[in-house]
């Protein structure tokens, strides 16, 4: 999950730089998500897994015809920042998955 999280990271840069944006700066709970989810175990990781897919299938796609628009001159902006709206969406979505404080990890 870690390496197919952080390829979604990359991919969602590129999506802001489409839609005329800066990329994010990664917080600590999105850069440590998947590690997170590793420790923490059961139902939240296996939610995670799923979601972190769920991600990859619209980001993929939708990175690819913002790329095909950009190459025929067009401008993606305005799709471009729909995509990223989504994308921030859906990982909000993911991060509410992470445990408060005090919950035990799995060992």
């Amino acid at each position: 999950m870690s390496m197919k999280w952080s390829a979604l990271h990359d991919a969602s840069a590129v999506v802001c730089r489409l839609a005329g944006m800066q990329p994010e700066m990664r917080k600590p709970e999105v850069r440590n998500f998947p590690a997170i989810m590793r420790d923490t175990g059961g139902w939240r990781y296996d939610l995670a897994k799923q979601g972190v897919d769920d991600l990859a299938a619209f980001m993929e796609p939708g990175l690819a015809a913002l790329l095909a628009v950009s190459a025929k001159g067009q401008s993606p902006a305005a799709a471009a920042t729909a995509l990223w709206q989504e994308f921030l969406e859906a990982r909000s979505a993911l991060l509410t998955l992470i445990p408060p404080l005090g919950i035990k990890r799995r060992p």
